[in-house]
């Protein structure tokens, strides 16, 4: 196909289709952008494509056109309509330049709601989002019934957490066009927004009655579903795109992620292990797949998983995080280093400015294992006044510890009931051997006496 866009050109129309532009890309630094595969441009002027000295198809002015592929002074494009040529890039502008192209064509056609709409996703672009809502407004005013503009403006009004606004325009889009679920899609984005997972995961199922199997919508089910916190059906969705594509590295990191939320930490070290071997690059499947090793008392493993993904992502500041209370925390002294904790600590709380709470408790846990209490304490302080409401008090049995100069455990409540039973016990025991030697002391006693009285008793006798 590559071959045939040398062949395939789309000519501006100046009266004769055959006349071919071929400004040099030097007229203006506007002009000159660099428009990457995928990316939208505007049509400047209208083109007539032209194969074997025979109209094809025409563009007008202000058509969208997708870009392919940059060829220097051209572009590969394909339009609304499928059919693919090469355009010069004099012809075609960014989305965000096209404001006065779209404004000519109000001008002319003033009657015409669809170039109002065009307009609005070029002021979109421009971050100059009243005036995108006006030009829709206008655009549906003059009469502009048709499905896209309201499942369009319905995304702007998603954009500006106008979630009612949105619904309503995608409903209205459903009803001008039933065939077309892009607006069900929409809508089940908005819902998730306002956190209606159970009506999002409607809608993503009656899409998926469309496209049968489609990965992206399954993959946004399964979101739905985890939020709603249903599982199981999460991990079907999963299941189900991996049996289809078993290379879909997301939905096996999806997966995995879920399965450690479960606590099912074999089979989600299993999927970040998969994910590792389709993609041995991504720094978050090793971070990922040593938590969970972790958390199966794989130390020494995930100790290498963590230095694997720092390895690869030296600004991971998770991952430093992660590394810093397996060496301050771990069971297994061999691999416990409080210097190497505490500077992992630092590099975390570095790279997130102090401001994660979880690095600062790192960092306070690090400084424990060291033997400086004062600091840690100064630390968790820190943690206690940031962390959210259901954490103060774990947060506040861990200041405790460090306070009395322990170090940091995972259940300061059950280390509490322990040593306070351990104290117990030895104040038991304490007792019951201090009350055996007074018995001991006092039998003693009373046998000293009545000896001693014995002897005294003896001696009025022989007088």
């Amino acid at each position: 196909m590559n071959a045939l866009f040398d062949t395939l050109r789309w000519v501006a129309r100046t009266g004769s289709y055959a006349t071919v532009i071929a400004w040099a890309c030097v007229i203006s630094p506007a002009v000159c952008f660099a428009a990457k595969p995928g990316q939208p441009v505007v049509a400047r002027v209208e083109m007539q494509f032209a194969k074997d000295n025979e109209v094809v198809d025409v563009i007008a002015k202000g058509d969208l056109l997708t870009v392919v592929e940059d060829r220097g002074d051209d572009y590969v494009i394909v339009t609304h309509d499928g059919t693919r040529g090469a355009v010069d890039k004099v012809n075609a502008v960014e989305l965000a330049e096209s404001t006065e192209i779209y404004t000519d064509l109000i001008e002319e056609f003033p009657e015409e709601g669809r170039y109002h709409t065009l307009r609005a996703s070029a002021w979109w672009a421009l971050g100059e989002q009243d005036k995108a809502m006006e030009d829709f407004n206008k655009a549906i005013e003059k009469g502009y019934e048709e499905a896209h503009a309201y499942s369009s403006r319905g995304l702007f009004y998603a954009a500006r957490g106008e979630h009612e606004a949105a619904v309503k325009d995608y409903e209205r889009a459903l009803q001008l066009d039933p065939e077309d679920i892009t607006p069900i899609i929409n809508r089940a984005a908005v819902r998730m927004a306002q956190r209606e997972f159970e009506a999002a995961i409607g809608d993503y199922t009656q899409a998926l009655e469309v496209r049968e199997g489609n990965a992206g919508l399954l993959r946004q089910r399964a979101l739905a579903y985890k939020s709603a916190g249903e599982m199981e059906k999460a991990i079907q969705d999963y299941d189900a795109i991996v049996d289809d594509n078993p290379e879909d590295v997301a939905a096996i990191m999806g997966r995995g992620y879920i399965r450690f939320q479960q606590h099912e930490y074999a089979a989600a070290a299993a999927d970040f292990s998969a994910a590792i071997e389709l993609n041995e690059k991504d720094p978050v499947a090793w971070n990922n797949r040593g938590y969970n090793r972790y958390q199966l008392g794989k130390a020494k493993e995930a100790l290498s998983d963590y230095d694997k993904a720092i390895e690869l992502a030296p600004e991971y500041a998770l991952a430093h995080q992660n590394r810093a209370w397996l060496l301050a925390t771990t069971d297994e002294e061999s691999l416990r280093d409080p210097d190497a904790a505490v500077e992992a600590a630092k590099r975390a709380c570095e790279l997130n400015g102090y401001g994660n709470v979880s690095d600062l408790s790192a960092l306070a846990a690090a400084l424990a294992a060291q033997g400086e209490f004062e600091e840690a304490v100064g630390w968790q302080e820190k943690v206690v006044e940031s962390a959210p409401e259901d954490a103060k008090e774990f947060a506040g049995k861990i200041l405790d510890r460090y306070r009395a100069g322990k170090s940091y455990i995972a259940d300061p409540v059950a280390a509490e009931k322990a040593e306070l039973a351990a104290a117990e016990e030895t104040a038991k025991k304490r007792a019951e051997q201090e009350n055996a030697e007074a018995k001991k002391a006092a039998a003693k006693k009373l046998a000293e006496e009545a000896e001693k009285e014995a002897k005294a008793t003896g001696l009025e006798k022989a007088e």
